[in-house]
């Protein structure tokens, strides 16, 4: 392998649903051009496999100065919160898509899969789907809504509602971080390594979010946090990692990002950033698209 790329390759982290065979190998054996602080990830009974994928330049003398962190799939397996999040929502609001159906929205698990892969953020993800299936009627509006205000102030409100039930079901104290990520922030952290969160969820759910799961000292200790509400344009649009280097005074080509799809991918690579991809059980099916992508 040239030195100035980075190979294709898998590691282990542990997970606590879905499980994929294949040849282990420890979280040291990634080949990047940077030295990682390893952290001892705690065993578990199911393993997620996790690739990694470069920009296609990194000479391997570049130095890490910053690991950036997606939340949603990768601090904690979200998904599926989520949707179930979603789902509360349309039911609350009598969300009927399309408008005469005689049951409200109920997007199932394979369905939120494929469409969390395709679209970043929680807003364009009913925008697209609204506008490919017809806008609903609902408690919101008894007829669909034709003028984009209108349109607007239903997705509002409907993601407002959400985020609010998202925020309890972290807050029931039934969900942990993944096996290994504090460690692995601790270690970064101790190395003078810059540490950041990039997300492309509301600001107000992924401050919840960290709060709790990675607990308030390590928040306020982050170098670097931004939420979709700061930037304009949603993964894998790669503006939130290009302003994250900004704020952080570093440079792109030395910094790497753990992410789990790729959507988050596709935006750091665009960023100029290497990107590590730990999937999880909702991502899995994206791993076949990495070496057309890497």
């Amino acid at each position: 392998m040239p030195p100035t790329a980075m190979a294709s390759t898998s590691l282990f982290l542990p997970t606590a649903a879905g499980a994929s065979t294949a040849r282990r190998r420890p979280f040291s054996s990634l080949r990047t051009p940077y030295q990682v602080p390893t952290a001892r990830l705690h065993r578990a009974p199911r393993l997620a496999v996790v690739s990694a994928a470069a920009s296609p330049a990194s000479p391997a003398s570049s130095s890490l100065d910053a690991l950036i962190f997606d939340c949603d799939g990768v601090i904690l397996e979200s998904e599926n919160l989520h949707r179930q999040a979603y789902n509360d929502a349309f039911a609350h609001f009598g969300v009927r898509c399309p408008p005469a159906s005689a049951d409200t929205l109920y997007w199932d698990e394979a369905f939120y899969d494929e469409l969390q892969n395709r679209i970043g953020g929680g807003k364009p993800k009913m925008r697209w789907y609204f506008g490919e299936n017809g806008w609903p009627s609902s408690k919101i509006f008894e007829t669909p809504p034709s003028a984009d205000s209108d349109k607007e102030k239903l997705i509002d409100i409907i993601q407002d509602w959400k985020t609010e039930r998202y925020k309890e079901i972290i807050k029931s104290g039934t969900v942990e971080p993944r096996p290994g990520v504090l460690q692995l922030m601790d270690e970064v952290k101790g190395a003078g390594i810059k540490l950041a969160v990039c997300s492309a969820a509301t600001k107000s759910s992924v401050i919840m979010c960290l709060e709790n799961l990675i607990g308030l000292e390590r928040f306020n200790g982050l170098d670097c946090f931004l939420a979709g509400d700061d930037v304009k344009l949603k993964k894998p649009d790669p503006t939130i990692y290009i302003t994250a280097a900004e704020k952080l005074g570093v440079e792109s080509k030395n910094c790497l990002v753990v992410e789990d799809s790729v959507i988050g991918l596709l935006a750091a690579k665009g960023a100029g950033m290497s990107c590590i991809i730990t999937y999880t059980p909702s991502t899995a099916s994206q791993m076949q698209l990495l070496p057309i992508l890497t």
